[in-house]
């Protein structure tokens, strides 16, 4: 009966109960990787920065270096306004018969800044914002917070801003209220317990010395202005982001799961990254996207639904003739994270078509919610034919679904790329606490979501 049971059944493992010591061992090197990146790259724009310089270490030039058509084995890159990034290797099969194609996304919710944010308050500064994605707005009270971004000044000049990542520096909050005097907060619903407009950071208290109003304000505006010459106008042109400002760390006794913030979805950008940065002469041209927007929709010219991926791919075939060749004959693996069984709300989930931690990397045939709705479907053929890669590559994986049919769901950037004629499947990483300020991850399916990645790069 056992042996027909192991014939038939489908039956996933606990990875831990596979894989041998010397996985085990390059599973911890790439997640100090991992880490290490994620640690320096809170904001998009970060995430691009970082992921440059690892890729140029690994011989990635600028696309625009190109003289003709990507060559085999030739490694580029395009930074679309610093706030995604396109990565390709060239291979040995000419273009039009396809690419391979990652796509991740490495925005996160968070709470940006208004463009008319600094105000005063009974003696009180801070700055007003409006909060990223889709957040539980009361797990961004009482956590410290960093502030990050960018401020671009009339005369085309940029201004990097980084305040609370340094271990001398300042850090913000969103102040909450004390239990002895929130009896009518404590009624209301989670959704409605903590109003958007009411995420302010409290940045200062020391007023300027004299006479009149807002001398808490001109204080603060004054420490801005000195360390980083600008002036409050300036804010109406400015991308600044509160993150949450925990260190990523290693969680539990064992050391086996990762904590951290935006792990959704730079867990998947960086398996992506980490795999095409490997390769040398793949049969087909691979192709890495870190894309932004995913969060609000995939919208803009940095999100998904733009064109840029498409002038990118006529700007290493030299022939835009032939683009919607390439993109039929083309195969996709949208790298998003999805929801692993958390044994404290099992009501959400079908455990049979859950995704568990430390099973390996999660195959979602389709996304969308309830009925399927918005969803990207992949045909049984893809799903067989991306089983059959892990299998090949040794690729510890496990089928699941977003919840429960009639819980809600979610989406990813597959319906895109969908859309453009290409076959793409998801597949990442199971994460618990998803979306909020410190998410949860397994090393190992981390790693096998890299392993995945690659596989797929490779596959022929």
């Amino acid at each position: 009966m056992d042996e027909k049971k192991n014939e038939l059944f489908y039956q996933p493992k606990n990875g831990y109960d596979v894989i041998d010591t010397a996985e085990r061992l390059a599973l911890e090197e790439y997640c100090r990787g991992y880490m290490a990146w994620l640690d320096d790259s809170r904001t998009e724009r970060e995430a691009v920065s970082e992921a440059v310089k690892l890729a140029e270490q690994a011989g990635f030039v600028p696309v625009e270096s190109l003289t003709g058509p990507l060559q085999p084995g030739q490694k580029v890159y395009h930074s679309n306004r610093g706030k995604s990034l396109l990565l390709a290797v060239g291979g040995k099969k000419p273009m039009t018969a396809g690419c391979v194609v990652t796509a991740a996304h490495i925005d996160s919710p968070r709470l940006d800044l208004k463009q008319n944010p600094l105000f005063e308050d009974t003696e009180l500064g801070y700055f007003r914002t409006h909060y990223y994605g889709g957040v539980k707005k009361y797990q961004w009270t009482a956590i410290p917070l960093q502030l990050r971004g960018t401020v671009a000044l009339t005369d085309g000049s940029t201004v990097e801003v980084v305040i609370g990542r340094d271990p001398g520096d300042p850090q913000f909050v969103v102040t909450d209220l004390l239990p002895h005097l929130a009896a009518d907060q404590m009624q209301k619903t989670l959704a409605k317990g903590v109003e958007g407009e009411k995420l302010c950071l409290l940045i200062g208290s020391v007023p300027y010395a004299g006479e009149g109003n807002d001398r808490v304000k001109l204080a603060l505006m004054s420490i801005l202005h000195d360390r980083y010459g600008i002036t409050e106008e300036d804010f109406i042109s400015a991308e600044l982001e509160a993150v949450p400002a925990f260190e990523v760390r290693e969680l539990g006794l064992d050391r086996s799961l990762i904590g951290a913030y935006g792990q959704d979805d730079r867990v998947c950008a960086y398996a992506e990254l980490a795999a095409i940065m490997e390769l040398e002469e793949p049969e087909r041209t691979a192709v890495c996207i870190l894309a932004d927007k995913e969060e609000i929709g995939s919208v803009g010219v940095s999100g998904m639904r733009s064109q840029a991926f498409e002038r990118f791919l006529e700007r290493l075939m030299g022939d835009g003739a032939a683009l919607q060749q390439c993109l039929s004959n083309s195969f996709c693996v949208s790298a998003d994270v999805t929801v692993a069984f958390d044994p404290m709300y099992p009501e959400v989930s079908e455990k049979q078509n859950a995704a568990r931690l430390n099973y390996g990397v999660g195959l979602c045939k389709f996304t969308g919610s309830r009925g399927k709705s918005g969803a990207s479907d992949a045909s049984a053929e893809l799903v067989a034919y991306m089983r059959r890669i892990c299998a090949e590559a040794g690729v510890l994986w496990q089928m699941c679904e977003l919840g429960k049919v009639d819980q809600g769901g979610g989406g990813t950037v597959a319906g895109f790329m969908a859309d453009r004629d290409i076959d793409t499947i998801d597949a990442g990483v199971p994460v618990l606490s998803m979306h909020a300020p410190f998410e949860v991850t397994a090393k190992l399916d981390c790693y096998m979501t890299y392993k995945c990645m690659k596989a797929a790069y490779q596959a022929r």
